[in-house]
């Protein structure tokens, strides 16, 4: 993080962009003041979501993941949302994700995950 707080919120703005498709930075708009909201998006994304050691890719199948084992239909549709809108997971390896994780989050939190993967595959046709 640079002695900036200003450029650290610009660089965390562009990493959400990236992370969950153009214009989803957005939703931070008016909400710079509030130190949760700043912390998120200079740190969680302008610092170790931006950083390459592991791909982004591969950082959404953890929180995806993770998120699986919460039930939280919610998040899992804003990561798959992302997810298509970077082109980072196939028709088939979507359809996977929720047979696999089953066996470790459990079958309720599993169909959770498959909600989410359909409600955002439904809103990305529209």
């Amino acid at each position: 993080m640079s002695n900036d707080k200003t450029t650290d919120w610009n660089n965390g703005l562009e990493v959400v962009d990236s992370v969950y498709g153009a214009g989803a930075s957005g939703m931070m708009k008016g909400l710079e003041g509030s130190p949760f909201v700043h912390d998120t998006v200079a740190q969680l994304f302008g610092e170790v979501w931006k950083d390459p050691t592991i791909s982004m890719r591969d950082k959404r199948l953890m929180v995806i993941g993770v998120t699986a084992g919460l039930g939280r239909m919610d998040l899992i549709e804003t990561q798959i949302a992302g997810a298509l809108a970077n082109d980072e997971l196939s028709e088939a390896e979507l359809a996977e994700i929720p047979r696999f994780l089953m066996y470790y989050v459990g079958a309720g939190n599993a169909s959770a995950v498959f909600q989410g993967i359909q409600t955002a595959k439904a809103k990305r046709r529209g």
